[in-house]
């Protein structure tokens, strides 16, 4: 009778400890979700900036319709991208386009000077601090998140219910990395 009631408790504490574990996975699986999708908000925002962005600068400078464009497809891939891996590798490239684009603009003073140009700027400047808060916070939740797959045993747990590793937002490339160079 005491082994049975020994087993049965044993038993029960494996199921409190499966269904804990188990819930842990799906809260921090849902934070990293969220995190994702106010990061997306965030995305979309600069998203609707880029194009007036962009067609400020292009009055100023008509010949520099190579960066411009290359903005614009940089920019449409993002948008178009469906995935996590998608949207970050995409996002990444994006992020390189714009800081040639800035420093384009360093070589015109009279767009420098132009209020809208000054104020899409500002506006761009603002989400951009959303973004990088953002990803901060994101990286913080899938950090945790990919931490309790891998440890043991919660290992166990995600190997049993299918919970994989989530991607971290990442710088990709070491272009990526370098200042842009901005002469005059």
């Amino acid at each position: 009778m005491i082994v049975l009631a020994i087993v049965g408790v044993i038993i029960l504490l494996l199921i409190v400890w499966l269904v804990t574990s188990y819930n842990g996975f799906i809260r921090l699986r849902n934070k990293s979700e969220e995190a994702f999708s106010a990061m997306d908000v965030s995305l979309k925002k600069r998203y609707d900036l880029i194009p007036n962005f962009v067609e400020t600068v292009k009055g100023y400078a008509k010949h520099e319709s190579q960066t411009l464009e290359a903005v614009i497809r940089a920019r449409n891939k993002a948008m178009t991208s469906s995935t996590p891996e998608q949207k970050i590798a995409s996002d990444n490239a994006l992020s390189g386009t714009l800081k040639s684009l800035f420093a384009l603009t360093e070589s015109y003073p009279e767009l420098k000077a132009n209020q809208n140009f000054l104020s899409l700027q500002e506006q761009l400047s603002r989400v951009e601090e959303e973004i990088a808060g953002a990803r901060r916070y994101y990286n913080g939740v899938v950090n945790k998140y990919n931490t309790k797959t891998e440890m043991f045993p919660g290992n166990i747990v995600a190997k049993t219910f299918g919970f994989q590793r989530k991607p971290l937002y990442e710088v990709n490339s070491d272009a990526e990395r370098e200042n842009v160079k901005v002469s005059f």
